[in-house]
């Protein structure tokens, strides 16, 4: 009967956390919305006819270095101002980079408006994600930032379909895309506050101590397989929804059914975030993230074997491979918070973060050009390898020695 009312009131518990969560929830998902908006409309504009090449590629490429950016400057302004204060800040320089492309044209000047946006979307998700892991606890830290995840996957999903039904060549679509931004700070100023951090967050205390920042070496110390899955995440995430596309081409495959695999993928990330932060709220992330790496591992190179033999098992392959590989980043940072203090929760997210970004701008290249050279399956050798870093990563972190307090402290003298 004990263990009974203990579970009751856990369930209660994590429903309560998972309630008072809604307001941040509702923010980042019309940020990301009208991001996903943006993003798909600036694409739409630059195809048109007699616009340069350099001007196109360096429009795109200002998005993904302010991303980097944004992940290297949100720490201190919420060691500053707090969380709330620093979202508010970061949603008001989203509205002005959304509203430039309202106002003009000017194809220069969106260099500056696509930077703000990457920078300010980037330091959304420092916020979010650092907040989320001091306000959650061990046992249900997983399902609570698999409901983050969730919720911007959905936002993404929202915004394509917000520019289907608003027109991709409509004049109304960066309006509406602003609109959205705006809905998302005044969200967050007619919707309940988030609920107060443990006492013990250091971002808001007085301490004389001054707080270092972690980086990925000393990360990769603490928790060697949260750091290599991060990466890897970057590396997926990014690869398959910008290469599927060419792979299925390539493979023979039509326009309609490259879509239906983008499609099938993206869904089973979406349906799997909550069953696997479930479980690893219950189990060793640990022995979870070497599971998803053997899965992943093994997916990769039966795609790349038979991916071309049936359309039907190619889907299926596909399905349970973004059941897989795209609830990884998760549950690895689910585990690495779990070896952190709370005083490296913000820095830890920025360092990961950048991380993440890092792999998406850094690998789409490589393999395209390893399918340029080797064919359509070479896709998943870069994708396959990287499973192969987090199986082994994940074997490494079981072996050795858990992390104590003198670890950490030594790790922190060295910083």
């Amino acid at each position: 009967m004990r263990s009974i009312a203990q579970s009751a009131a856990r369930l209660w518990q994590n429903a309560e956390r998972s309630r008072a969560m809604l307001p941040i929830m509702a923010g980042i998902c019309l940020a990301c919305i009208g991001s996903a908006m943006l993003t798909t409309a600036v694409s739409l504009h630059l195809g048109k006819p007699g616009i340069s090449p350099q001007v196109v590629q360096i429009v795109l490429t200002a998005y993904p270095v302010g991303f980097l950016i944004g992940c290297l400057v949100t720490r201190p302004a919420v060691a500053q101002y707090g969380h709330e204060r620093t979202f508010v800040v970061i949603l008001v320089l989203a509205l002005l980079a959304a509203c430039g492309f309202v106002l003009t044209d000017f194809l220069p000047s969106w260099i500056c408006f696509r930077l703000l946006g990457g920078m300010a979307m980037a330091s959304l998700f420092v916020v979010c994600e650092s907040w989320i892991n001091l306000y959650a606890e061990q046992h249900n830290r997983g399902a609570l930032f698999s409901l983050y995840m969730l919720t911007t996957a959905i936002a993404v999903l929202l915004g394509q379909l917000l520019v289907g039904l608003v027109g991709p060549q409509s004049p109304h679509l960066f309006p509406v895309a602003a609109v959205t931004v705006l809905l998302a700070l005044v969200s967050k100023f007619v919707g309940r506050r988030w609920p107060a951090l443990p006492v013990t967050d250091p971002e808001h205390a007085n301490s004389a101590r001054p707080v270092k920042r972690l980086g990925p070496l000393a990360l990769f110390r603490l928790a060697p397989v949260t750091v290599v899955a991060i990466f890897q995440g970057g590396i997926t995430n990014m690869n398959i929804f910008v290469l599927t596309p060419i792979y299925g081409t390539q493979i023979g495959l039509s326009a309609a059914t490259t879509v239906g695999l983008v499609t099938t993928i993206s869904i089973a990330g979406m349906l799997a975030q909550t069953p696997v932060g479930w479980l690893s709220d219950r189990f060793e992330r640990r022995i979870i993230l070497l599971v998803q790496g053997i899965l992943s591992v093994t997916l990769c190179a039966t795609i790349a074997w038979l991916g071309n033999s049936s359309v039907p098992l190619l889907f299926v392959l596909f399905f349970v491979y973004g059941c897989t590989a795209l609830t990884v980043y998760p549950v690895a940072m689910a585990f690495g918070a779990s070896q952190l203090h709370s005083r490296h929760m913000v820095g830890a997210s920025g360092t990961l973060l950048l991380l993440y970004s890092i792999g998406n701008v850094a690998t789409p290249g490589i393999s395209a050009g390893l399918m340029q050279h080797m064919g359509a399956p070479a896709m998943f050798l870069l994708l396959g390898g990287g499973a192969v870093l987090v199986t082994l990563a994940a074997c490494y972190n079981l072996l050795r020695r858990p992390v104590t307090m003198a670890t950490l402290q030594a790790i922190e003298e060295q910083v």
